[in-house]
């Protein structure tokens, strides 16, 4: 019984550790993740798997451990942030893997990528073929960004000629059941007129609705569990 215990502490305190950590370094960590963000998160996970799984290390030790190494990767975001030209250096720099349309083998060799590697990351992209590409750009995360060839370009509305008007904002009113009271808030409605909403729609509770989405000129879109 007492293992258990200790376990659950040992697993709740990481838990929290991690948390913290992970709102200390921000989302970039997450959306932006290069490979030394991703060796950091390994480290990180076996130094908690450490103080779970090995009765010798005492949970104190490593999160000491986590604090000082999440410490040394704030450190790091914070010179980058500071200092331009650090950048390049720990964070890396982007690379030009197709220049006008014809494929840069050097770059490719010094990134360590393939031809199959660079065809898997364009159809990433919905791009099937190296002829439709005017620019590719390997970025720091392992991705490829592309600007494609002209005359393969989707046209914009402005080369239509077509009419610009503002975009709205959708705004979730309903999640799984529960009214979203922050968003009626956001929009000035209440939830007298969000029951109306529904009523004139022939649906009796927000309870069976799934997603409910408001958008400015729309009409309330509304869709429930039942699948039709």
């Amino acid at each position: 019984m007492q293992s258990y215990i200790s376990l659950t502490t040992e697993l709740v305190i990481g838990f929290f550790a991690l948390l913290v950590l992970s709102k200390v370094l921000g989302k970039n960590q997450i959306t932006q993740l290069t490979p030394f963000d991703f060796i950091s998160a390994l480290v990180v996970g076996e130094l908690l798997g450490n103080a779970i799984y090995d009765n010798e290390v005492g949970l104190h030790y490593v999160l000491y451990a986590i604090f000082v190494w999440g410490a040394l990767i704030y450190s790091i975001e914070m010179i980058t942030q500071k200092f331009r030209r650090t950048r390049g250096i720990l964070e890396g720099t982007p690379s030009i893997v197709v220049a006008k349309g014809r494929i840069q083998f050097n770059e490719l060799k010094k990134n360590k990528l393939d031809l199959n590697q660079l065809q898997h990351l364009l159809r990433e992209k919905g791009v099937f073929t190296i002829r439709e590409v005017e620019y590719g750009i390997l970025e720091t995360n392992g991705s490829v960004n592309i600007q494609k060839k002209q005359r393969y370009a989707t046209p914009k509305n402005q080369d239509l000629s077509i009419h610009l008007k503002e975009q709205p904002l959708p705004i979730p009113l309903i999640m799984d059941g529960e009214i979203i009271k922050q968003s009626l808030e956001e929009i000035g409605k209440t939830e007298a007129w969000l029951f109306e909403q529904l009523e004139t729609r022939g649906i009796s509770s927000h309870q069976s609705i799934l997603y409910g989405e408001w958008m400015d000129g729309f009409p309330l879109f509304l869709q429930t569990y039942r699948e039709e």
